[in-house]
């Protein structure tokens, strides 16, 4: 069960009252008095990045997904509250954003002030005790977050009456407002809380306990939304904030201190704009727990020997700790709960952890035979009818193809769910220019698209738009997020930088190796692995070292100078610094679009109607230089895709093995295909 006994707020009514009992009763009980040497047991549960998967349900493919979701995730709940005597549930934030039904609640039918969000619907059924704020929690704009939290944010357009938000308290100490200097919520917050204890007889007793709370988001969310956060809202590091804040928590006579940190561990020099700052964050004095996030990933690990959790000084992997502190990452999307299972000893006349009997741990909801816990009963009914209104809307048909799209060989150059979104981009910016432009014509236009699904989550991690109609589901599953169209001005030397920076999706490849090599570099993230499409083509060898793979970089068939310029269409994350490209920092964006990319490529569909393979579906503008190696080049993706990656014209490609789990290694010979690769490369307009 929650702990219980919340303390009532001094409002006037409840003040006067205790104070008319003050002159007319006996005066109250004081709290009774723990011995040092008393023993409790607390458990802190925590989500992270449930980015709104309410129920185990894909939206995009319209089915059942029961690996996941918020309403599976809410049974581990349940089983822990009956486990553990004592316990806290918090959220540490990316948790608004993220499927369909968020987008329908925030941009296609807008939710109304005084109807709370669905996602915090089902997180009040739980009672959670707080949480933070993430990254993604500012994609739609400080006025819709502060509406939907309830939490008024002194900016423009979000200082409004406080509307309908969760019933449990956000705190985030590291997100300023530039108009008042203040955090955007409050810092920090205090629970007072019951603890249940053994009394040594076979029975129970309670104890008080004051917990602080204190919230940290990454500090480069000013880059990567800065059309809402521009000129509105500052941040300052992760760790100077803590040294801000945790001492005055300190003085409120807290037990414990709580960092709940949107952000994972890195352990590169410190800096006050690093991302996954929280490996420095447990070293200061004052921080007792840490609940993190963010990373899309779980800690602790101790089944993954290839988690990079294991190597980190400080870090221990099989219990759960940093620098000698209990800390979790539940993983991403509802597919876990994190556990800190804490063993309290008074001391001193205050709780502290006994580090020795403590330990951390991630519970999946998918069981190690491959079944699933049950969906908690409760959830589902309080999102039916904004459930089954987001099904409708995404259903809505937009137009058909001849041609798959899918992502399952992006790396080995089939741009099927790439083309769509680079022409559509590159449509809208060309005819943009030609009316508003005038001092840009004649500017190349080009268009960068990465794909988003290449089996980071699961096995079927990846798009697979089937030929045939198609609806907006489908334009939502080549492009998830609600980023919005911009575009950059640069010269040819910061397009191979570019490049050269996409390219580190892949592992160098040494030819002399007789044994298997993969190809890609699962630790650089998919979204990052951008093609530019529109005229370009261009080589990657990949026997050479990062920043040294992009050749012959030619555009309309020629070789592109260093200072040729180029307009370059993409979206607000990547224009702003998003994904640490050279060059992309916001500070040469030509046209910032109030349009989400993923409506320009709905509009451009309806507008085309029929989609055809030849036009919109092969432009493939780079190869792999030819190289022969010793052993194999392998390259893991959804097992029985073979077909795809000849349908799609990719040659050198077999089945080497499959791994028994969804997916399979495929082997590609790195010598073949190269000429064949570069076809229709030099098509410059959308025809």
């Amino acid at each position: 069960m929650p702990l219980a006994l919340r303390s009532l707020p001094l409002t006037p009514p409840v003040l006067a009252a205790a104070l008319l009992l003050g002159a007319c009763a006996t005066p109250p009980a004081r709290p009774p008095v723990v011995a040092d040497g008393t023993r409790a047991r607390l458990a802190l549960l925590e989500s992270t990045d449930i980015h709104s998967n309410i129920l185990g349900y894909d939206y995009y493919r319209l089915s059942e997904d029961t690996s996941l979701g918020f309403e599976r995730m809410a049974t581990l709940v349940a089983q822990a509250r009956a486990e553990f005597p004592n316990t806290l549930l918090f959220d540490a934030g990316d948790t608004i954003q993220g499927t369909a039904l968020a987008d329908y609640q925030a941009l296609v039918h807008p939710l109304p002030c005084d109807e709370e969000l669905a996602m915090y619907r089902a997180m009040d059924a739980l009672g959670y005790d707080g949480g933070t704020i993430g990254n993604h929690e500012f994609n739609y704009g400080l006025a819709y977050l502060a509406q939907v939290t309830g939490h008024p944010i002194a900016a423009d357009g979000a200082d409004a009456h406080a509307c309908a938000g969760p019933h449990f308290p956000l705190v985030l100490s590291n997100a300023v407002s530039t108009r008042d200097g203040r955090p955007l919520y409050p810092p920090y917050a205090v629970l007072d809380r019951t603890l249940k204890l053994a009394d040594g007889h076979g029975g129970e007793t309670t104890a008080p306990i004051r917990i602080g709370i204190i919230g940290f988001t990454p500090p480069p969310i000013v880059e990567w939304d800065r059309r809402n956060l521009d000129g509105k809202v500052t941040t300052i590091g992760v760790v100077e904030a803590a040294r801000r804040y945790v001492p005055e928590l300190r003085a409120k006579g807290v037990d414990l201190v709580v960092a709940i940190s949107h952000g994972g561990l890195d352990t590169a020099p410190y800096g006050s704009m690093m991302e996954n700052a929280n490996w420095y964050l447990a070293q200061e004095p004052g921080v007792d727990v840490l609940l993190l996030g963010h990373s899309h990933a779980a800690f602790p690990d101790p089944a993954n020997a290839q988690s990079r959790f294991a190597t980190m000084a400080g870090i221990d992997n099989q219990r759960g700790f940093v620098h000698g502190k209990p800390a979790v990452m539940a993983n991403f999307f509802g597919r876990s709960l994190g556990v800190v299972d804490l063993a309290l000893v008074r001391k001193d006349g205050h709780w502290t952890i006994d580090a020795a009997q403590s330990h951390s741990e991630v519970r999946d909801v998918r069981r190690k035979d491959g079944t699933s816990v049950a969906a908690d009963p409760r959830i589902a009914p309080l999102v039916a009818s904004v459930h089954a209104a987001t099904i409708d809307y995404v259903s809505q048909p937009i137009g058909d193809t001849d041609f798959a799209m899918t992502s399952y060989f992006v790396e080995l150059g089939n741009t099927t769910a790439l083309q769509v979104i680079n022409d559509a981009q590159r449509d809208y910016v060309e005819r943009y220019v030609a009316a508003n432009l005038p001092q840009y014509a004649g500017i190349p236009v080009l268009s960068a698209a990465a794909p988003f699904k290449t089996g980071f989550s699961a096995t079927d991690d990846y798009t697979d738009i089937e030929p045939g109609p198609l609806a907006i589901r489908s334009a939502a599953d080549i492009y998830l997020y609600p980023n919005t169209l911009t575009a950059v001005k640069i010269d040819g030397a910061m397009l191979e930088g570019w490049l050269e920076h996409s390219a580190g999706r892949f592992n160098r490849i040494d030819p002399s190796s007789g044994a298997p090599q993969e190809l890609v570099n699962r630790k650089f993230s998919g979204y990052n692995f951008d093609v530019i499409q529109g005229g370009l083509s261009y080589a990657i060898d990949v026997t050479k070292p990062a920043g040294e793979r992009i050749r012959d970089l030619a555009y309309d068939g020629k070789p592109v100078a260093p200072g040729q310029a180029f307009i370059v269409v993409t979206n607000n994350y990547r224009a702003s610094g998003g994904g640490h490209f050279p060059g992309l920092d916001g500070s040469n964006i030509v046209v910032s679009a109030p349009d989400a990319n993923r409506d320009v490529v709905i509009a451009w569909v309806r507008a085309r109607k029929h989609l055809e393979r030849a036009r919109d579906g092969d432009d493939r503008p780079w190869h792999f230089v030819p190289v022969r190696t010793a052993g194999p080049v392998l390259v893991t993706s959804a097992s029985g895709k073979l077909a795809q990656a000849k349908a799609a014209g990719i040659e050198g490609v077999s089945l080497f093995k499959d791994n028994g789990d969804g997916s399979s290694a495929y082997a590609l010979d790195l010598s073949a295909g190269a000429p064949a690769a570069a076809r229709h490369a030099h098509r410059r307009r959308v025809r």
